[in-house]
């Protein structure tokens, strides 16, 4: 009975951390329950970077009711000073007696240490609870953590036959409103969106989130543009919000006075004079603290992320049309000569939207 119990207020909590799925970012998704006889007595999530935790979201609602109550995050709470004081003091002092935590923390400053002040203080601490669950909360957290890079998502729309336009490049629309307003998810769920200037030139994007019902923080939007032939008038530049514009060549790009947009520059060019894709989502990860990464492009920028080996998932959304065999390719990958060759993947959902279908699939060859 135990174990259905704790099993119900911790699938409570993942639901908690999920309602700062667009909005905690750079910080973990983590949401907390406090149970009192046999009652929860207060729920919290941790909303915005900078403000109180999914714990202290949660004491300061349950006030002094707190005390001799259990608690349960998805997180192991914070034992360090970052922008906020540590959780752990705070569950301390309100004399919460016992905590049952979904994972460890991945990050370095805290991986254990918040356990142990909790121990030292006397309170019974139950754990990794549904670890694996609780990990699917944070994939790009804790690869951030762990590896210094982002999580790697890359979305593409595509044909039953596998194009992604016609020879021309016409494109609009493949899918239906119910694949595009999917992808607005997505792109509200990421740090960074990284496109190329291919897609600039041919599609002119804003490449920002449009999602009124939802408090979203708005991505950085990364433009991969290896000789800086991005255009002043380009509808990117005069949305709001940040953007990274990547280049191989140490030019400074001459900005309209009219853009509105925030922009920094960075060259980050690779022994081929191209752009150094493992640097840019070092850069992105360690400068930025972007966590989830859409790659949002054509086919060779696409293919060239997938053939260095730093896409953890692709999002496909296949439309139930032909547009026959002249038409675009998903990815261009060079080198695949053999059987031997290809990229293995495993696919981890298949889900209808209106007429369309999306496959979301993990890359095993990383």
């Amino acid at each position: 009975m135990t174990m259905n119990i704790d099993t119900t207020h911790m699938q409570r909590c993942i639901e908690l951390a999920l309602k700062g799925e667009f909005s905690s970012k750079p910080n973990p998704r983590v949401g907390c329950v406090i149970i009192k006889d046999g009652q929860v007595i207060a729920e919290g999530w941790h909303q915005f970077a900078g403000e109180v935790h999914a714990e202290v979201h949660a004491l300061n609602q349950a006030n002094q009711s707190a005390e001799g109550a259990s608690l349960y995050v998805t997180l192991e709470p914070c034992s360090h000073h970052g922008k906020t004081a540590p959780c752990c003091d705070s569950i301390i002092a309100a004399g919460i007696r016992k905590v049952v935590f979904g994972m460890i923390d991945p990050n370095p400053e805290v991986a254990g240490k918040g356990i142990s002040k909790l121990k030292a203080a006397g309170i019974e601490v139950v754990g990794p609870f549904l670890a694996d669950k609780c990990a699917e909360l944070n994939p790009g957290f804790i690869k951030r953590m762990t590896s210094g890079l982002p999580y790697v998502r890359c979305k593409m729309a595509m044909s039953s036959d596998g194009r992604t336009a016609m020879a021309s490049g016409e494109s609009k629309w493949i899918t239906g409103a119910e694949a595009r307003e999917d992808v607005q998810l997505w792109r509200a769920r990421s740090s960074a969106l990284i496109s190329g200037i291919g897609t600039i030139l041919a599609d002119d994007p804003s490449l920002n989130v449009r999602l009124d019902e939802f408090e979203v923080r708005q991505p950085l939007r990364v433009i991969c543009d290896s000789q800086l032939r991005l255009p002043i008038e380009a509808k990117t530049l005069k949305t709001p919000g940040e953007i990274l514009l990547t280049s191989a060549i140490e030019k400074e790009f001459d900005a309209a006075e009219n853009t509105i947009a925030d922009l920094e520059q960075v060259c980050l060019s690779n022994n081929e004079n191209k752009i150094d894709l493992h640097a840019l989502l070092s850069f992105l990860a360690k400068e930025k603290e972007c966590n989830e990464v859409l790659v949002e492009s054509g086919s060779t920028l696409a293919g060239a992320f997938i053939k260095a080996g730093l896409v953890d998932e692709i999002i496909l959304y296949m439309a139930p049309k032909l547009l026959g065999h002249n038409g675009l390719p998903v990815f261009t990958i060079p080198g695949l000569e053999s059987i031997e060759d290809q990229i293995a993947l495993e696919y981890s959902d298949v889900s209808l939207l209106g007429k369309d279908c999306r496959m979301r699939v993990r890359v095993l060859n990383n």
